[in-house]
């Protein structure tokens, strides 16, 4: 895992000035990402900027990775995978890949971090539940380095 440290400035593309930004890509964006994107979004309470984005976006998210959300009270049905654009990482403080390997576009000044999680793709919602449980427990762990100390997340 290379990790780079967060830029002292917002970029000028970034929708809220000293919020942190991160965007979560996987390859199809239909499963691990959209997870991730719905976790980070729900647990920092909106205040952490979520994008996600895959290098060879699916035509929907992964049924399972929607059923195993809902479960925990997030519900992603209105998302849509969405193509990887170097746009989308110049905004981010932090770019989390899954599985997308060198396709991911490389700007100094950012944090990366590659997570190494199973992919759900054609698993049931069985399978898709520890795939669940593992990127939340890195969600809870991210939050508590990018909000500052006494913002609590809820859990």
């Amino acid at each position: 895992m290379t990790e780079f440290p967060l830029p002292a400035s917002t970029p000028p593309d970034r929708a809220e000035p000293g919020k942190p930004s991160v965007l979560f890509v996987c390859v199809h964006n239909a499963g691990r990402s959209q997870m991730a994107a719905g976790l980070l979004a729900h647990l920092s309470e909106g205040r952490i900027e979520v994008l996600s984005a895959g290098s060879q976006p699916a035509d929907q998210i992964n049924p399972s990775a929607v059923e195993a959300m809902a479960e925990e009270g997030i519900d992603i049905t209105a998302e849509t995978p969405k193509i990887l654009t170097d746009d989308a990482v110049r905004a981010s403080d932090v770019v989390i890949t899954m599985g997308c390997g060198d396709e991911c576009p490389y700007f100094p000044g950012k944090r990366y971090e590659d997570w190494v999680l199973e992919d759900p793709a054609g698993k049931g919602v069985d399978s898709v539940r520890p795939i669940r449980d593992e990127i939340k427990t890195r969600i809870q762990q991210l939050i508590s380095e990018l909000l500052p100390a006494g913002t609590p997340a809820r859990s």
